[in-house]
């Protein structure tokens, strides 16, 4: 019997995808929000097509915002922006 593949949403798209061709978001105890490219991090995650443009319409949209209860800088947006883009 195959193994089920985890789905998940991008915040971007809202697409369902596979959880392993996304990229999650987390948010640590201590309020920090970064990306979690091994998808371990401890905290509350949300996740994100390795698109920059899923990024830049989670952001205009507030959906991380949304997600995680609180407000989230430009800073870290252009951080994972220029996260994104490495990859």
């Amino acid at each position: 019997m195959p193994k089920k593949v985890p789905m998940r949403r991008c915040c971007g798209c809202m697409e369902m995808k596979p959880k392993n061709e996304l990229v999650r978001v987390v948010k640590n105890k201590e309020g920090v929000i970064s990306l979690d490219l091994t998808g371990k991090m401890p905290g509350r995650g949300a996740y994100l097509c390795r698109n920059p443009e899923c990024l830049e319409k989670a952001r205009k949209a507030r959906r991380f915002e949304r997600e995680f209860s609180c407000r989230i800088p430009d800073e870290i947006f252009d951080g994972m922006e220029a996260e994104l883009k490495k990859r």
